[in-house]
């Protein structure tokens, strides 16, 4: 994983997490790596680890279970709504550089639609 300056890396680390729980790479109820095979994975500090599941865990994303280890979450809304949530943040983002280059909304909308289009002939 390449890590950036502009963000914290144990929240680098939950962004990439869940993600991968999104995306349906770790499935609900899957075991998360260990703090320290993580860590030795990442090549970070095993308390960096140790933060991002933590962080993860108090928005009931994951679950410790005390001797088992650290586990995605059994519940499909509370994934359903930080799937939105992400995909709401990048369609700001997006459009918002859309308009800071000087697109109209029409113009998104426009291009959107040909995007579309493009896709359903693949």
């Amino acid at each position: 994983m390449d890590f950036n300056s502009n963000l914290p890396i144990y929240m680098q680390i939950m962004n990439s997490i869940k993600t991968k729980i999104v995306s349906g790479e770790f499935k609900r109820g899957d075991k998360l790596p260990s703090v320290r095979d993580f860590s030795k994975e990442l090549k970070v500090n095993p308390s960096t680890i140790q933060r991002a599941y933590q962080e993860l865990e108090r928005e009931e994303f994951v679950y410790t279970q005390r001797g088992m280890g650290t586990f995605v979450t059994e519940n499909i809304d509370t994934i359903q709504s930080v799937k939105k949530n992400m995909a709401s943040s990048l369609m700001d983002q997006l459009f918002n550089e859309m308009k800071d280059l000087g697109f109209t909304s029409d113009e998104i909308k426009e291009m959107v639609s040909e995007w579309f289009t493009k896709e359903e002939r693949k």
